[in-house]
C-alpha cells in the first residue's frame, strides 16, 4: 500500500493502490537484488584458459555460444515448466507462514513475557534488596586491597 503526504493546512485524500492489482515491473526483475550473487554465472565465471594454454579461438567462440544458449534455453524451459506450480508452493508456504508467525507465534511469545515478567518481580526484589548490598558492602570492603605479584626463579 502507498499513502501521500498532503501539505501542512491542505487536505488530501489518502491513496492507496492494492498490490495484487498493478502492474509489475518487466525489466527489473529483482529490485530487491536479493539473487545478485546467485544467478550470474557466465561462461568466463566458469571456463577461463591462462595465458601460455590455449585452444583453437573457433572452439574457444563455439564452447561460449554453446555455454550461453544451453544455458539461457534450459533455464527458460525449466521456468516455463515449473514457474507457475512453485509460485503456487511458496505462495502458500509463505502464507501459512505468515498466518501463524501473527496468530500462534507472536500472540505465544507475548503471553510468555507476561508471565515470565509476573515470575522475575520476586527475583528481581531479592537481588535489589539483598544481593546488591552485599556484593556493594564486600566492594567498599576490598577496595583498598592491593596485590603485588612477584615472579620469583
Amino acid at each position: 500500500q502507498t499513502t501521500t503526504m498532503a501539505e501542512p493546512g491542505e487536505t488530501e485524500p489518502l491513496i492507496q493502490r492494492d498490490r495484487h492489482a498493478g502492474e509489475i515491473d518487466l525489466d527489473n526483475r529483482d529490485p530487491k537484488q536479493i539473487n545478485e550473487d546467485v544467478a550470474k554465472v557466465d561462461f568466463e565465471d566458469v571456463i577461463a584458459e591462462p595465458d601460455g594454454i590455449r585452444s583453437v579461438d573457433k572452439v574457444w567462440k563455439a564452447s561460449h555460444k554453446t555455454y550461453t544458449v544451453s544455458n539461457y534455453c534450459c533455464y527458460r524451459s525449466l521456468s516455463a515448466i515449473f514457474g507457475v506450480p512453485l509460485s503456487l508452493v511458496w505462495g502458500l508456504l509463505f502464507a501459512c507462514l505468515s498466518f501463524w508467525h501473527i496468530w500462534a507465534i507472536v500472540p505465544c511469545i507475548k503471553s510468555c513475557q507476561i508471565e515470565f515478567r509476573c515470575l522475575c518481580q520476586p527475583y528481581l526484589l531479592l537481588i535489589k534488596t539483598v544481593i546488591n548490598p552485599i556484593f556493594k558492602a564486600t566492594g567498599k570492603i576490598c577496595r583498598g586491597v592491593r596485590g603485588v605479584f612477584r615472579k620469583e626463579a
